[in-house]
């Protein structure tokens, strides 16, 4: 019986429990960078597990070939609203893994706004033809230390071009694609 008690009191000075709730953050403020941007974002939990993603940033691109002297670079603005279902959180607690920052995997609908303001480039009178994206995203938030984090997306959807403000006859749409490598810091 002694034996009996004195294991469980070794046991139980031995096992360590989280006291994580497994719900996003109310609110999640933070930066990132990628291969082609920067922007800052905002996350406000709605429910549990989903979180409305609000982001405001400058989107880059590449071009070059034979008919330009150099390789053309640009930036410009994006509004972006994001709702992100965290579906895993239940299962990441379970396995002692953290959550904090909105850390799992997750899937959204991320709809973007490419707006006609400004355009950074290395080429003089370069502009853009406003536009908007509806794209479902599948996509990993993980934690690197108490602040940093990096976080990739990979999904398929639909893009809708305003080419008659710019002069064209019609306007145009796409299927537009949203591949991202990110790594941020958290306020």
């Amino acid at each position: 019986m002694k034996k009996t008690i004195l294991t469980l009191v070794l046991l139980s000075l031995t096992i360590t429990v989280k006291s994580q709730s497994t719900s996003v953050e109310k609110s999640v403020f933070g930066i990132q960078i990628g291969l082609f941007g920067s922007w800052a974002h905002n996350e406000t939990k709605l429910t549990n597990q989903i979180a409305l993603r609000s982001e405001i940033g400058l989107d880059s691109g590449i071009w070059g070939g034979d008919f330009y002297d150099k390789i053309g670079f640009l930036m410009t603005p994006v509004i972006t609203a994001e709702p992100r279902w965290y579906y895993n959180l239940n299962k990441r607690v379970s396995k002692s893994k953290r959550i904090d920052g909105n850390s799992g995997n997750f899937v959204s609908l991320k709809t973007s706004f490419h707006p006609d303001w400004f355009v950074i480039s290395n080429y003089d009178n370069v502009t853009i033809i406003s536009d908007i994206s509806i794209v479902p995203t599948w996509g990993i938030r993980r934690n690197i230390g108490k602040h940093f984090n990096y976080e990739t997306g990979i999904g398929i959807g639909y893009r809708y071009i305003f080419a008659k403000k710019a002069g064209y006859l019609e306007n145009e749409s796409e299927t537009a694609l949203n591949l991202h490598l990110r790594i941020g810091y958290r306020f």
